[in-house]
């Protein structure tokens, strides 16, 4: 039996040596960037669909963004 997933690689044969993702029409490029909440879930989907984790055409910069700076930091006090 084929593996779906790296994880039920694992738990079948205890490795994951044979295990080689396979690109499907659901491996499509996110315009996530690096390191962001959303670019981790659309990783983790891939890995649960047994899907490659790094599509060539993946965000690789930060350009058009917005700087951390402008968002509120949460649970810090305001300097007096």
């Amino acid at each position: 039996m084929k593996s779906r997933n790296v994880f039920e690689a694992i738990q079948e044969f205890g490795n994951d040596e044979d295990f080689t993702p396979v690109e499907t029409e659901e491996f499509v490029p996110t315009d996530a960037p690096a390191g962001s909440k959303k670019k981790l879930e659309v990783l983790a989907e891939r890995v649960r669909k047994g899907l490659p984790l790094w599509h060539p055409l993946d965000r690789t910069d930060y350009s058009g963004l917005s700087a951390l700076a402008d968002r509120p930091r949460v649970g810090r006090k305001k300097a007096s």
